[in-house]
């Protein structure tokens, strides 16, 4: 199992860590609990030494299990990490009783990694008035937390606020090749590497987005190495940075375990050719954005309903990844029937209001016949 070096701290993590957010689950929703044991088994036992939950994760039965699962195991041969649920705290005693709430989920009188979970700009400033950093730092000096840091989503200027505010221990941040330059990004990893801040990374493969192409972009990898997974480039791309320390992966089923630790067991850096081919992939998935919008929200509300920049960010999506699935719960669940492109009556508000001078309700048009269609399922 590769494992890295993190100076700052003095010890050593496994590159791939399990992210315990998408254990299989059960046709009643809840963690299957006898697969995802034999899941982290696997992973454990080849190596895999960093374990990160978090409070919400699985509606809150994550960090049950991980605890019970954990229990077997000698606390000190492993690093677990989780997350205070930041958007949950109004004052220093809700700190303290979540903290204490999760030390007794987790089974442990101690968290190795601890995160402020999920920070943006504005979220952190309420973190600091409320004087919350200052009691996790309390916490770290009595031995409760080895190591604080925050996981991270907002844009590049509110990371680098975040990281220089303080000394962190570590940080978390998203990053794939194909969001290199959306939120913290490679700037955000530039900038902690340089300061000497062990980076976590989440989302190499991009919610799986990564991990499942049509046949044209699939065919590339294959070409590279035919006994390779497509997830396994993600992976490669991203621990070939070497200020990474672990990789999260939010495995759902052993095959994806098993699948990663054959990435990791004997783990190479991607090499020039194949560094060339994936950025050539990036320019032509991007090439395929049907539309430019850029989310700036001027053409909200709608009068009908209809949520206009998501429906382009879905229809936007589809035709990068050409892949249903990627975009099914975002259009069927998360927008619904009543938010989708079909039921603009035209008024023309949005476009009058566009700052990007877009074709809106002739645009609506081809979403909704395109994502009705759906010509792309893999």
């Amino acid at each position: 199992m590769e494992k890295r070096r993190l100076e700052k701290l003095g010890i050593e993590t496994s590159l791939l860590g399990f992210g315990c957010m998408r254990f299989p689950v059960t046709a009643e929703g809840k963690i299957n609990e006898p697969e995802a044991e034999r899941m982290l088994d696997k992973a454990i036992a080849a190596g895999v030494n960093y374990i990160d939950t978090a409070y919400p994760y699985h509606g809150g039965d994550s960090e049950p299990f991980v605890g019970k699962v954990l229990k077997k195991y000698d606390r000190s041969s492993l690093y677990l990490a989780t997350k205070l649920p930041v958007w949950m705290v109004n004052s220093l005693e809700d700190v303290d009783r979540l903290f204490q709430e999760q030390l007794s989920r987790l089974q442990t009188d101690y968290i190795d990694f601890y995160l402020l979970h999920a920070l943006g700009r504005d979220r952190f400033q309420d973190m600091v008035k409320l004087g919350v950093v200052d009691r996790l730092a309390e916490l770290k000096a009595q031995g409760k937390i080895r190591y604080l840091g925050f996981s991270f989503h907002d844009s590049y200027e509110a990371f680098e606020h975040i990281i220089n505010y303080r000394e962190w221990d570590f940080c978390q941040i998203q990053l794939n090749y194909m969001d290199a330059e959306e939120q913290a990004g490679i700037k955000g990893y530039k900038l902690a590497e340089e300061k000497g801040v062990p980076l976590v990374v989440m989302e190499p493969i991009k919610g799986g987005s990564l991990a499942a192409y049509a046949e044209d972009i699939t065919g590339r990898f294959r070409s590279l190495d035919p006994e390779a997974s497509v997830a396994s480039f993600a992976l490669r791309w991203v621990g070939s940075l070497p200020g990474v320390k672990v990789i999260l992966s939010g495995m759902s089923t052993m095959e994806q375990v098993e699948d990663n630790l054959k990435t990791f067991e004997t783990f190479k850096p991607l090499s020039e050719r194949e560094s060339h081919e994936i950025r050539d992939i990036v320019a032509l998935i991007k090439s395929r954005v049907q539309n430019g919008c850029t989310g700036c929200r001027y053409c909200m509300p709608c009068p009908a309903g209809v949520d206009i920049p998501g429906n382009f960010r879905v229809w936007n999506t589809y035709h990068m990844y050409q892949n249903y699935n990627v975009v099914k719960w975002n259009w069927e669940k998360e927008m619904g029937e009543g938010k989708q492109a079909k039921c603009c009556v035209k008024c023309g508000k949005c476009e009058a209001a566009c700052p990007q001078k877009l074709s809106i309700r002739q645009d609506l048009e081809r979403v909704q016949a395109d994502l009705d269609k759906r010509e792309f399922v893999i």
